[in-house]
This record gives C-alpha cells, sequence and structure tokens, in this order.
C-alpha cells in the first residue's frame, strides 16, 4: 500500500466490512496470517500469487491486516482474478471504484450460514431476557426535547467515519518525520561556540531515526571539522547513512564527473566502511533541471535517481519493524558486551593494591583492557563502546564497587537473541513464506 489511495464506493464498503468481521476470527479488529490463509484460499489462486498480495498489502510489514489493508488485499486479488499483474503499479493505475470485489467460493454460503447462527443466538437471548429500559449513557436529550437517539445509528456513524477514512489518498509525508538539522558550519565559523552538544544531539536522533542523509553541493565539497565530527557521531549506523548531492545541474556533465570523484575522495577519508556509500545525484527541487548544463543523458539520469530516492523513502515504514528489531539486538549485545567490561575491570582492581592508583591505571590502559575481554570472551571489537566516551563515564565511579558477572543473566541474554528474537520475527513475516 505505498502511499496510494484505498478507493471503493459505498456498496463495495459494506462488502468488504462484512467480508473482513468474517474473516476476523477473533474479533479484534485484525486479520492474522492464520486468518488469512483460510480466507484467501476462497480466491483459487496460487501460493505464490497470495504471497505476492499479503506482501503488498502489508507494507509496513506489521504481520496484519488492518480494514485499509484488507482492502487493498482484495482489489488485488480482484486484479489477479482478471489477469493483471500483482504489483503497485498495477493498483495505482486501476480505476477500483469500478473494480468489482474478487470472486470467493464458498463465501456466500458461509456469510448465510453464519448470519443464521447468529440470529438464533440473538433470539434465544431476547427469549431469556427480561424486558429493560435502555441504559440512561444511551439516551441524549436536548433541554426542550425527550427525543431518545438509537445506539444503532451513533454505531452506523462512526463506522461510516473510520471507513471514509480508508478511502484518502496516503502521501509519502503521513507516513515520514523529516528532521532537519541546523547548518553544519565550516571554515571560521566553526570557532563560533554552539550553546548545545550539537553532535550529540545529532547521535542522539541517529539512534532513533530509519534513514540519514548528508547533504552536498557541487561547490561545496569540503568536510568541516565540525561535519566531519558530526560523521563520526553516526558510528553504528552506517546502514542508515545516504549520500545527496544536490544541485548537480549547475555544472556539466565533465565537471560532475570530477565533482563526484571528489565527494567520494572526501568521503573516504571520514567514514571507516568497507561498503561504499549509495550517492544520489540530482536537482531536488521544485525547478526543472537545466538541461543546457547536463543535457538529455543528464537529465535522464537525474530522472532515475530522483526516482530511487523516491522509492528508498518509500522503503523506510516497510523496513521501520527491521530497524527496530535491529536497534533492539544492538543494544542487546552493547549491554552484554558492557556486563562483561564492567565484571573484567572489578576482578582487575580487586587484585591490585592501592584503589585509587588501581584504578587510574586501569582507566588510562582501558584500550589493553578492551582487548583483554574481547579475546577471552570472543566478542566482535566493533561491538564494543567507544573507548574515549567510556573512559570519561568511567571516572565518576568506583570500580571496586561494580557488581560480580552473573552468568545466569547472560545466558538468558543469549537465549533471546538465539531463540525469543527468531521466533519474535516470525510473527512478521509473510504467513505464504512459512
Amino acid at each position: 500500500m505505498d502511499f496510494s489511495s484505498v478507493s471503493v464506493s459505498k456498496e463495495q464498503a459494506k462488502i468488504y466490512r462484512d467480508w473482513f468481521s468474517f474473516a476476523d476470527s477473533d474479533g479484534d479488529g485484525r486479520i492474522t496470517g492464520n486468518d488469512a490463509i483460510k480466507f484467501f484460499s476462497m480466491s483459487n489462486l496460487s501460493r505464490p500469487d497470495l504471497k505476492q498480495v499479503w506482501a503488498i498489502a502489508d507494507s509496513k510489514r506489521q504481520g496484519f491486516l488492518g480494514f485499509r489493508e484488507f482492502i487493498t488485499a482484495m482489489q488485488l486479488v480482484s486484479l489477479a482474478q482478471a489477469g493483471s499483474e500483482i504489483t503497485q503499479d498495477a493498483l495505482a493505475h486501476a480505476d477500483l471504484e469500478k473494480l468489482n470485489p474478487p470472486m470467493m467460493e464458498g463465501l456466500d454460503v458461509l456469510l448465510t450460514r453464519n448470519k443464521q447462527s447468529q440470529k438464533r443466538v440473538d433470539s434465544e437471548l431476547d427469549v431469556n431476557s427480561e424486558p429493560q429500559s435502555p441504559p440512561s449513557t444511551f439516551q441524549w436529550f436536548s433541554s426542550k426535547s425527550a427525543k431518545k437517539i438509537p445506539l444503532s445509528s451513533v454505531t452506523s456513524w462512526r463506522e461510516y467515519n473510520l471507513e471514509a477514512n480508508c478511502y484518502e489518498f496516503l502521501k509519502l509525508l503521513e507516513h515520514i518525520t523529516f528532521v532537519d538539522t541546523p547548518g553544519v558550519l565550516s571554515g571560521e565559523k566553526q570557532r563560533t561556540q554552539r550553546s548545545y552538544d550539537f553532535t550529540g544531539v545529532t547521535s542522539w536522533f541517529a539512534a532513533k531515526c530509519d534513514l540519514i542523509l548528508l547533504l552536498f553541493d557541487p561547490h561545496k565539497l569540503d568536510i568541516s571539522d565540525e561535519f566531519k565530527c558530526v560523521i563520526g557521531s553516526l558510528r553504528g549506523h552506517d546502514d542508515k547513512i545516504r549520500v545527496v548531492l544536490n544541485k548537480a545541474d549547475q555544472v556539466d556533465t565533465q565537471q560532475l564527473m570530477r565533482v563526484y570523484g571528489a565527494l567520494m575522495w572526501s568521503l573516504g577519508k571520514v567514514l571507516n566502511t568497507p561498503e561504499v556509500m549509495r550517492v544520489y545525484i540530482g536537482s531536488f527541487n521544485d525547478k526543472p533541471v537545466n538541461e543546457a548544463a547536463v543535457g538529455p543523458l543528464g537529465k535522464e539520469l537525474f530522472e532515475r535517481e530522483q526516482d530511487d530516492l523516491l522509492s528508498d523513502l518509500k522503503d523506510v515504514p516497510k523496513k521501520a519493524c527491521d530497524r527496530r528489531i535491529n536497534e533492539f539486538v544492538k543494544r542487546a549485545r552493547a549491554a552484554k558486551i558492557h556486563s562483561y567490561i564492567i565484571s573484567h575491570l572489578r576482578n582487575e582492581m580487586l587484585a591490585m593494591i592501592g584503589k585509587a592508583k588501581a584504578q587510574q591505571r586501569l582507566i588510562d590502559n582501558l584500550e589493553d583492557e578492551f582487548k583483554k575481554v574481547q579475546r577471552e570472551y570472543h566478542l566482535p571489537l566493533g561491538d564494543f563502546p567507544n573507548l574515549e566516551y567510556f573512559r570519561e563515564i568511567l571516572n565518576g565511579f568506583s570500580i571496586d564497587k561494580f557488581e560480580k558477572l552473573k552468568p545466569k543473566m547472560i545466558q538468558a541474554v543469549d537465549d533471546m537473541l538465539g531463540y525469543d528474537i527468531p521466533e519474535l520475527l516470525k510473527n512478521f513475516r509473510n504467513p505464504y513464506e512459512r
């Protein structure tokens, strides 16, 4: 459902509402994988087709379908039954209001039986229950009239508004929040003292965001000291970083090649990663591309780069669940390594004479202590905390008062990472991949 509208007529909305209520076996307002497998099988589509239907409908990878996503799935099933491809583009270009609901074999019979069963239950309740006056909480009065408004009217009005919201166009900004940082200082301005920890704030946002865009201009490729510190504060979030070379139509094709090479060379000195950063080249504004400078090939390149960048942004909601779990795993591994370090320092401290001098010696040789912990427990060195920051924080504590390492707690973390997290991920998988 990548930001396309969910458009249906009122008649179709009523049909889909009945179908959704039937498919939602536990009445929690969500269709999970097991519900979907039972219900979608009545469409007689192949398993690969239904897998694609679910992948598009559950674009946020929630592991279930709400009413809006259910409508999208039904529309995709209709298109597939009509011989169309099951793609987001096919859904975007289809006349959804004229698209008939799909053929679901045996569904009408099941719905009829379900309604008859519900009527029998309601009639039995009416016979066995004593006549009661309607509760006063469901009676609305004006100062001059005692006219009562039935609860059914309120319920239908609420459902109408919920369904009406399903038909609105879903735009990119409804799913993504952009946080724009203040301009990074360069040249003489770097000496100006900010009133807050700029790199600290940037690092805080980097840990919580899904994507980081570093913007460059063709005429401003230099990486200032402050910008270098900002990029350094993004350590551990390299998979989120994308580079955008904006205003690229201000130079011709030959100069653009030189600019691109210079940019990659500058980034190579500050980004300590073996992978090459993805760089989007273009002129990302509402003005037409300066075709006189870049030529027709350059214009086509910019358009493709813009499409790729938008696709990357549209994928953010889809991958949000994966990123949250990845961040949780990172924090769990960091906590595990932290406990190993603290326990090691405590043991080393107890083996030395003179608390103050022993603590200072450990802090001064913290890098060597990190290596000892890494070798002893076979831990990846890249998961260790920032050395200087850890040393600074450590100065405020008494190492001899740290807690002992508790193997049972370490084992609990290992079990969680090895068993619980993979089990959790199964809940967000496409049910047709199982």
